[in-house]
């Protein structure tokens, strides 16, 4: 397959302008059409990007054979049956964070584009920067070593979402994050969340998420609509390295620190005295690598093109996107449960898919 595919933007508000951008400039994509019910808001997005059709009819998108994937950005409680209906007329699904409203809507999706050899892929934007690549890349190669922990700031003085909490608005992108750069993606077990709503504004403006991670690291995210200034930061720490991202800083947005304490040099505890403990601390270079500016965006249609024609997951798939649904799932639960740790309900979906 080495023509253009087509492609039909589904949302003309916050998020479906910067997709029909994107696509609309990609080599890869032909942007057939702007499918909203509000067809003055829809042609302004399709004049924005120099005119193409709109429409408010979703059946005749999905009646057109010569569409081959729809891109989603609509409310997320619709994502399920407008990907539903997509993925039964043989289209390649995209979809805005989160995957769906609900895991189990979540996991159904999930299988169908299985069952039919679609492409279904979750627009983690995040993913697809250069610095969460290069990341991506660094912790693959074992630069950083074994992974001790993540810590994850994402405050600023933000808008308070009329129909989800702020972990369910913020976290997402950080939980995509880790999903997209350990090895074997997120898998979290139990999840603790302890909110705040000082606003009385009816849902935590303020939260935390902790979550224990494979071999004994700790993962940890802090997320906030109130904070008079913006922080988006995450520290990875290794037990060879430690990898600074802060994404407000475009001249270094990655930083690597060769410093922290060096375990092969700490010498066991013998005795009931914890101070005989012989600790070394390693203090060596800082290094920043150098990265390409490019829109996140442009790498996302350039993946889900890429996942079509070789007929395979795209990486930020529809799995992908029910990991991180079912972290958000068990933090709500935990929140309910006056920050109780929750169970993370993931159910594996390779038996199932390959019975």
């Amino acid at each position: 397959m080495s023509s253009r595919l087509s492609v039909v933007v589904v949302g003309a508000g916050y998020w479906g302008p910067n997709l029909a951008r994107n696509f609309r400039a990609s080599p890869d994509w032909d942007l057939a059409a702007i499918c909203d019910l509000d067809l003055e808001r829809a042609q302004r997005v399709a004049d924005a990007v120099g005119g193409v059709r709109v429409t408010s009819s979703l059946d005749d998108v999905l009646a057109d054979p010569t569409v081959d994937a729809i891109a989603i950005a609509t409310p997320a409680r619709t994502h399920h049956p407008i990907t539903m209906a997509a993925l039964e007329a043989g289209k390649h699904v995209i979809v805005e964070k989160p995957l769906a409203d609900e895991s189990a809507r979540g996991i159904e999706m999930v299988e169908r584009a299985h069952e039919r050899g679609l492409v279904l892929m979750t627009d983690h934007t995040f993913c697809y920067t250069p610095a969460v690549l290069k990341i991506r890349e660094l912790i693959a190669d074992g630069y950083l070593g074994d992974i001790l922990f993540i810590d994850s700031v994402r405050i600023n003085l933000g808008l308070i979402q009329p129909d989800v909490d702020v972990f369910w608005d913020l976290a997402p992108h950080d939980l995509s994050i880790m999903d997209f750069v350990l090895p074997g993606g997120l898998e979290v077990a139990t999840v603790a969340a302890h909110g705040a709503d000082p606003l009385g504004a009816g849902k935590s403006c303020v939260g935390y998420l902790t979550m224990p991670l494979t071999g004994g690291a700790i993962a940890h995210v802090h997320v906030n609509w109130l904070s008079p200034t913006k922080v988006r930061q995450m520290v990875i720490g290794g037990t060879k390295r430690t990898l600074v991202w802060d994404d407000l800083n475009p001249q270094q947005r990655v930083s690597v620190y060769d410093r922290g304490v060096d375990l092969t040099q700490v010498s066991k505890v013998t005795t009931a005295d914890a101070r005989d403990a012989n600790i070394s601390y390693r203090l060596g270079d800082t290094w920043a690598p150098a990265l390409p500016e490019r829109e996140a965006l442009a790498n996302v249609a350039a993946e889900f093109a890429a996942a079509i024609r070789e007929r395979r997951e795209a990486r930020t798939s529809g799995r992908s996107g029910l990991r991180v649904l079912s972290v958000l799932e068990a933090s709500s639960a935990s929140l309910a449960a006056q920050g109780a740790p929750a169970s993370v309900d993931l159910i594996s979906l390779n038996e199932r898919m390959t019975s």
